[in-house]
């Protein structure tokens, strides 16, 4: 594999379920709850933080608003399926409290916010504030994960930090843009590289054994 295109035309080729529940591949794309997912995700699967974005739906606590309203206990007892729960009823509380702070309403968050300030976050690391501009705010924004680099250490490539796998991804990408909109005619960019993260998550969902992943379905070139 020479090339994140490659991977890219490789994965679309398996029709993978990126877009049955959302076009963007994360349940509720361009709302506030893929915020309160980004930080209950960290460290736990994804089946228990849906756990708790149902309680906390259920508790009208899915906005700036709700979850500010909501008493820290009752957001503990709420988020309790993701697990490091006082941890990160904590957080949530901080970076909402952030956000309304700084820019009033989640509207003014998603066309104004920057990758910077979310890093200044307490909580928030490189792939969770991808995971927001991305998902959230509909930014250009590649998100890694470590299913991103498991399955490029299945093809033999080793990143040794976030921004140098990000940006491998990336570069793939540019300098095909005509094919790349050969599989993806209308999309923006953004959602591209939305489903992008997506496909490998899904993949590697189904396929990864340990710290390995069967790359032997994804037909790619030499």
């Amino acid at each position: 594999m020479r090339n994140s295109y490659e991977l890219l035309e490789a994965l679309s080729s398996l029709n993978l379920p990126v877009r049955e529940r959302d076009e963007w591949w994360w349940p509720n794309s361009g709302s506030f709850s893929v915020v309160i997912g980004a930080i209950l995700t960290q460290n736990t699967k994804w089946q228990k933080v849906e756990k708790a974005l149902d309680n906390l739906k259920s508790l009208d606590a899915l906005d700036i608003e709700g979850l500010l309203r909501l008493d820290e206990e009752l957001l503990r007892e709420a988020i309790k399926p993701a697990g490091f729960y006082n941890t990160k009823a904590k957080r949530l509380k901080l970076l909402t409290q952030a956000i309304r702070d700084k820019f009033k309403d989640f509207e003014t968050f998603q066309a104004e916010v920057q990758r910077e300030w979310l890093l200044g976050k307490k909580g928030i690391g490189e792939e969770s504030a991808d995971a927001i501009l991305n998902y959230a705010c509909y930014r250009e924004a590649m998100v890694v994960d470590s299913y991103t680099a498991a399955l490029l250490n299945s093809f033999g490539y080793e990143f040794e930090e976030y921004a140098s796998l990000q940006a491998w991804l990336i570069e793939g990408l540019k300098d095909y843009d005509i094919k790349v909109r050969e599989i993806f005619p209308n999309e923006p960019k953004a959602q591209i590289y939305a489903l992008f993260h997506g496909m490998i998550v899904e993949y590697c969902k189904l396929y990864k054994r340990g710290k390995r992943v069967d790359v032997s379905r994804l037909q790619v070139g030499d």
